[in-house]
């Protein structure tokens, strides 16, 4: 169960995106925000569209990156939306994609507005983060340039310039009022101002208004000086793609013992989001070995297929770190740095990645102090002086089909994931007493085999009969030292409306006790938690194993048809409906079938 005001109470006001997850952890929404507080707070209000309300039920998480400005959370957004396709973002969203300069192939290329599927040949530059400040940045290139933006046709057909060149637009090369050459090296030029050379041509726009002032021409150094100011406000527009290149920034933020890093990624000057990382750590190191710890691991992982930076920005000193940065380029074949003092959009980089691993720290911070609330809550209620370890089990079939059963593990700092264990449960008929009964005693009789210790409580997702059933198996494998709770769903299955059954397995004198929570008792959210993610791994499992066996051919278990058989079959009737249908005579023809294998799959296909 998601608890948004706990989410929401240290949520930052700051720009940025957020993306809902459901509880399978499954994307359900990505947006951007001016504010993530107020934009997030508004969702959990009372809201009269049905499809919003059906979006906010299904949240589980919400995971949010912290962006510099709105501009960037736009483009991150739009970056998200179509890498990762969120389901409620098909409707909501705004399905332009971002615009584009194009820079057509030809002897006299052409700089376009482009906005669409990159299908055309070329060289692309961008994206922008609008319309308006790609064509300002193709009205400036036009004036500066003069380079031609009519199609191929129109080019091919003129006898005389048109009237971009009469207002000074182009240079007319249709004509040939300009060479190749001079027509290259203005195409070079505005390759290089969309390269990010910029500055260099601000330079030269200074020099040549100075020297039209000097000749008293103050109509042309009037207009260099507008372009001067055209061009500077297109740097400004383009802040988020002002540096070419692929970037890592790491952050490192710690408090009371515990530690987040997140890594920033950029890509071709994009910010493509991050992913944030809660070692567990030795309190006495210092942040250097911290960062060079994750550094060594996460980059000089033998089995990572990762995208390699060019440069990581670690924003610490430490030792080696000209050693780390050539074996890091020794693994990622090319030339790898690592940075630890950056200016300015690397800083503004490395800057974005600090305030995203604190917030991302409070916001865990703030969730194992609920987590710890809720299970002193239980402690309590059970009447326990310590309580260490709680599974849970569920069992998930569909009418007896692909029966699995499922195990999950808390302790006090929230779920064991490396622990959850499933059981695949044959031949049960849908008997879930059999399979809970199943399920627990082949999981307790293993632990008494190699002596490990029993969790202090076992849940069971099911009323007084798998409580029953569950004392039985556990008594079997003698696994007596631990506390039996069943979940029972009430009479209109409501959450909060759960009836808890609690037995001690070693005291035979202590019949089932009923335990009686208020519906909005910490504990009782705890064990709704904890059922919910035992019943969600219970059935996933239970899918993919019912998926499985939806994939597998009938002919699989027919002894003696290997997969060329198989082939040979199926290709020889045109497919599986046609085989079926076919005779034992006809199936016996095809090359390769001998009359009894042909008695084999005709009795296998016909069998009722």
């Amino acid at each position: 169960m998601f608890d948004a005001q706990a989410f929401l109470a240290n949520l930052t006001a700051r720009p940025g995106v957020y993306c809902l997850l459901d509880a399978k952890q499954q994307l359900l929404y990505v947006g951007k925000a001016k504010n993530l507080k107020r934009r997030l707070t508004s969702y959990f209000r009372a809201q009269s569209d049905a499809r919003l309300q059906s979006m906010v039920r299904q949240i589980a998480a919400v995971d949010i990156t912290v962006t510099a400005s709105d501009k960037e959370a736009l483009l991150l957004e739009n970056t998200l939306i179509k890498t990762r396709k969120p389901r409620y973002n098909v409707v909501l969203r705004d399905d332009k994609s971002y615009p584009y300069l194009l820079f057509s192939q030809s002897r006299y290329p052409r700089l376009v507005y482009h906005r669409g599927p990159q299908t055309l040949k070329g060289e692309y530059f961008g994206p922008y983060p609008s319309a308006i400040a790609v064509k300002e940045a193709l009205n400036l290139l036009q004036r500066l340039f003069k380079l031609r933006q009519c199609d191929d046709s129109f080019f091919a057909n003129r006898s005389r310039p048109c009237l971009q060149y009469q207002i000074k637009r182009c240079s007319a090369p249709c004509c040939d009022y300009i060479s190749p050459s001079a027509y290259a090296h203005d195409v070079q030029n505005a390759r290089a101002f969309l390269l990010g050379k910029k500055s260099a041509m601000i330079e030269t726009l200074i020099g040549q208004m100075h020297s039209a002032a000097i000749k008293q021409d103050y109509e042309t150094a009037a207009r260099l000086r507008d372009q001067i100011t055209q061009l500077r406000s297109i740097i400004e527009q383009q802040a988020v793609f002002k540096a070419q290149g692929n970037v890592d920034a790491i952050g490192l933020a710690g408090e009371n013992g515990s530690y987040c890093i997140y890594v920033l990624f950029i890509r071709e000057g994009k910010t493509l989001g991050g992913n944030s990382f809660f070692p567990n750590l030795v309190a006495h190191l210092s942040e250097a070995e911290i960062i060079r710890g994750f550094i060594t691991q996460y980059y000089l992982k033998p089995s990572a297929q990762r995208d390699f930076p060019d440069t990581i920005i670690a924003g610490t000193a430490f030792e080696d770190r000209v050693m780390l940065a050539q074996m890091i380029a020794q693994s990622a074949n090319k030339s790898v740095k690592i940075l630890t003092k950056v200016k300015t959009h690397k800083a503004s980089w490395h800057t974005m990645a600090l305030d995203n691993a604190k917030i991302q720290l409070s916001q865990r911070l703030q969730t194992k102090s609920v987590i710890t609330t809720r299970w002193q809550d239980l402690q309590k209620h059970l009447g326990l002086s310590s309580m260490g370890r709680i599974e849970c089990f569920d069992i998930s079939h569909t009418m007896g089909e692909a029966t699995i059963g499922g195990c999950v593990v808390f302790e006090a700092q929230g779920a064991l994931k490396n622990e959850y264990r499933r059981y695949n449960l044959p031949a049960l008929n849908g008997d879930d007493y059999a399979a809970m009964r199943q399920t627990l005693y082949r999981r307790y009789s293993k632990f008494k085999a190699q002596d490990k210790s029993l969790p202090d409580i076992i849940v069971i997702d099911g009323g007084k009969g798998q409580l029953s059933c569950a004392k039985q198996a556990l008594k079997e494998c003698q696994a007596l030292d631990v506390i039996l709770l069943g979940i029972a769903k009430g009479p209109s299955r409501k959450p909060g409306l759960e009836q808890l059954f609690v037995a001690a397995i070693g005291d035979e004198e202590s019949p089932e006790q009923q335990l009686m929570l208020p519906p909005y008792s910490p504990a009782l959210h705890l064990l709704q938690h904890i059922r919910d993610e035992a019943h969600r791994f219970a059935i996933a499992g239970h899918r993919r194993k019912r998926g499985k066996s939806y994939q597998r051919s009938p002919l699989e278990q027919v002894g003696g048809i290997g997969p060329k058989k198989r082939q040979v079959l199926l290709n020889h009737f045109g497919g599986l409906q046609a085989l079926s249908a076919a005779s034992l005579d006809a199936i016996a023809k095809v090359p390769g079938i001998s009359y009894s294998l042909a008695k084999q799959i005709y009795n296998h296909l016909h069998q009722k």
